[in-house]
């Protein structure tokens, strides 16, 4: 109970996170938008494993960058498939996938949960996907399959960060997360000096990158500070529970992104959104008796 109370904070926090992040992209560039989560998510990370201490071997430090390039790269094919294909399609497939990388490592490595728990899990998954999903938009012209491809792979590559990070001993502290941030940054300082440069050479074009601003970046700084500390938490809990029980709950953080669209935009929330938070509570309940 207590692992899958954890697992639920932490679909909170993602939730959260991505709700803020989302908000934020409508109105500033993603890149910079992702600059400044990945900036406070650094300095958070510095004092955290100053403050936590580890003894971080090579291979903690190696797993550290891998996840973090992972999750720059598929926040970037997340976001890429979001705008070539139908959201609703390529949230839930990345949700899934995301949520399910992780449950085959755990089942390969002898990560064993009970039949009442397997099954709450499956649902669990379902409901990621049901939550996620959006109408779609009728006369729209997408490639379903370029946005189906781009979805899995952002899927997967998310899932891999998550078994990265899982694969780090708990003796290793936070530095992994601190490799991470570093490696996100890092990605992001070269991406938006490519951009600048590109827009430089260009005739006429305004020279450099637009930058968040005012209650935009706030909300940029509150879903990093959100991400990195939801990461840390995460780390903990896969580290020493079931990663085959925590990430398909983890990957209930939709739920959370509908919840506060609901709440703060009055946005309306579709059937079936309605009928994927009641399927997921359906799987909490299963995963918890179990």
């Amino acid at each position: 109970m207590g692992v899958l109370l954890l697992g639920v904070l932490v679909a909170l926090g993602f939730g959260s996170a991505d709700f803020l992040g989302g908000r934020a992209s409508r109105l500033a560039p993603t890149v910079t938008v992702l600059f400044c989560g990945q900036a406070v998510g650094l300095t958070a990370s510095l004092v955290m494993a100053i403050v936590v201490r580890g003894d971080a071997r090579s291979s903690d430090l190696v797993a550290g960058v891998a996840a973090g390039l992972c999750s720059v790269v598929g926040l970037g094919l997340l976001y890429q498939g979001l705008s070539t294909g139908r959201m609703g399609v390529v949230a839930s497939i990345t949700a899934v996938v995301a949520a399910v990388v992780p449950v085959g490592w755990g089942l390969l490595n002898g990560e064993r949960p009970s039949v009442v728990t397997t099954i709450g899990v499956v649902v669990a998954i379902g409901a990621a996907g049901l939550v996620a999903s959006e109408p779609a938009v009728e006369g729209a012209s997408v490639r379903i399959a370029r946005a189906v491809g781009l979805a899995v792979a952002a899927g997967a590559v998310f899932g891999t960060s998550i078994v990265l990070f899982a694969n780090t001993r708990e003796q290793s502290g936070l530095w992994p997360v601190l490799a991470s941030r570093v490696t996100g940054v890092a990605v992001l300082v070269i991406v938006i000096a490519a951009l600048g440069l590109r827009r430089s050479v260009r005739p006429g074009a305004r020279p450099g990158v637009a930058w968040p601003t005012g209650h935009v970046r706030t909300m940029a700084l509150g879903a990093g500070a959100l991400d990195v500390a939801t990461t840390m938490l995460f780390i903990g809990i896969v580290r020493t529970g079931l990663t085959v029980v925590v990430a398909p709950v983890a990957a209930l953080g939709p739920a959370f992104t509908v919840m506060w669209a609901w709440v703060v935009l009055r946005e309306r929330v579709t059937r079936h959104q309605v009928v994927g938070i009641a399927v997921a509570l359906t799987g909490l309940a299963l995963i918890a008796a179990g």
